[in-house]
């Protein structure tokens, strides 16, 4: 099937209200005249010489002509409306971009190199946008409505959607799509990247061989999913995983990998599964590992107990601003599960549990960089000691606004030293050595 390249399809005439009006007057024509089952038969090249027929039949009928390019790019869009996402397909194909926001008919914004730019895609209405949500919702049973006005799902691909219309939405539908590269990024993207040095990387895979439990903690968009995937290609591949997340998204390398997804709540309001039911469950499925993709919610008190009772070298991912508040916010988050635990009591169970934070943050020229690799050393009266064992010094920007930083070593020579030995991984002598590794600056990712 011909696709539609990104910078054609933006610059053309094709998303004007005249344009939008004909795509979908050509597609409601093909799916009225063409037998559903039919469609769902045909070859992608038998199915856009359909498309192309019907094209030039209503240019014919309404007596208009088009430059050859255009029709071309008209058949293409009724394609997409059939057999794919409609005009969002020309975004998802380019992989420069890496989110996508349906700012309902308003606009439709697009992140490229870590800064947002408007592009001329568009919607014909309410009812497009909503045709196109139904697509992506359908297949994974969810639901969209006045009684539920929010959701999250996930594209073929792996990609993250949420959407959100009316009554929350004022100018809605809201659409946002975090993108998900085709090929999982690997550890030696994330050091071109810059957001990390050779040695974190090193001491990252040697802690999670050594079975270490590990929090990835950042805000939204700074990467946490991405440095989770990449850190569990660290497994060993003769270990059972279980990985548990709300819209499935992880892009796991090894064989025995058991992916479950939580649930929501049918048109009765039965039938929720969350994620600590299945961080409950998961404990009865014989896992060498637990992945929780996001810790947000009463489900953190069930993942600290699975990391207390053998349940050992688990990661999971929590929205926060540094290590320090990555604890505050776990002990929060315990306090939703609705225990009567007082807060010592849950911040030794932290202190157990947790071994290291890998904090990540977003850069102002939108790069993903590790700030900081924390290990959790145990309890100090009632305080949690937090100790850093590599760092991120800013350096200023450069002359093309790019952020120039240092990740630099502390010194420190970690606790967990013995825990990892027990396991067989002995951490090299110079690892912790203070060291010049200075970075020309921070690339986009």
């Amino acid at each position: 099937m011909a696709k539609m390249p990104l910078d054609r399809a933006i610059e053309s005439e094709l998303y004007t209200d005249d344009m939008l009006e004909l795509q979908s007057a050509i597609h409601t024509d093909l799916l009225l005249n063409t037998q559903h089952s039919e469609l769902e038969k045909m070859e992608s090249d038998e199915l856009r010489s359909l498309a192309l027929t019907f094209v030039e039949r209503m240019l014919a009928d309404r007596s208009i002509t088009l430059p050859r390019a255009m029709v071309e790019r008209l058949a293409d869009s009724v394609v997409s409306e059939v057999r794919g996402f409609g005009p969002l397909d020309v975004l998802l194909k380019d992989g420069s971009i890496t989110e996508i926001m349906v700012n309902g008919l308003r606009q439709v914004m697009v992140e490229r190199d870590g800064r947002l730019r408007k592009c001329a895609v568009r919607f014909l209405n309410r009812q497009h946008i909503m045709r196109i949500v139904e697509k992506i919702i359908s297949p994974l049973g969810r639901r969209l409505d006045e009684s539920m006005p929010m959701v999250d799902a996930r594209l073929p691909d792996g990609s993250r959607v949420n959407v959100i219309i009316e009554p929350l939405a004022i100018d809605g539908p809201y659409m946002t799509i975090r993108k998900f590269a085709v090929d999982a990024l690997t550890d030696e993207d994330l050091l071109r990247f810059g957001t990390l040095n050779s040695k974190m990387r090193d001491f990252l895979k040697l802690c999670v061989e050594g079975k270490l439990n590990i929090l990835i903690s950042g805000g939204t968009g700074s990467g946490k999913t991405t440095t989770l995937n990449v850190l569990s290609s660290f497994i060993p591949h003769d270990e059972r995983i279980v990985t548990i997340e709300d819209a499935a998204e992880l892009q796991l390398q090894q064989e025995h990998v058991i992916a479950l997804e939580s649930r929501p709540a049918n048109l009765e309001g039965n039938g929720e599964i969350t994620i600590r039911d299945l961080v409950r469950n998961s404990l009865r499925m014989r896992p060498d590992r637990i992945i929780v993709g996001e810790v947000r919610g009463g489900e953190a008190l069930d993942m600290l107990q699975a990391m207390n009772t053998g349940h050992e070298g688990s990661l999971s991912t929590v929205h926060t601003n540094s290590p320090r508040d990555c604890l505050s916010r776990l002990e929060t988050m315990v306090l939703m599960a609705g225990t009567e635990l007082p807060s010592s009591a849950i911040r030794q169970q932290i202190s157990n549990a947790v071994d290291m934070i890998v904090h990540q943050d977003r850069m102002r020229d939108g790069s993903r960089v590790i700030t900081h690799i924390s290990e959790v050393q145990g309890m100090e009266g009632e305080q949690i000691i937090l100790q850093d064992l590599f760092k991120l010094e800013r350096q200023g920007v450069d002359e093309d606004e790019g952020v120039l930083v240092k990740h630099q070593s502390v010194g420190s020579q970690p606790h967990f030293v013995d825990k990892l030995a027990a396991e067989g991984v002995k951490l090299p002598a110079d690892m912790f050595l203070i060291d010049e590794d200075i970075r020309p600056r921070v690339v986009h990712w």
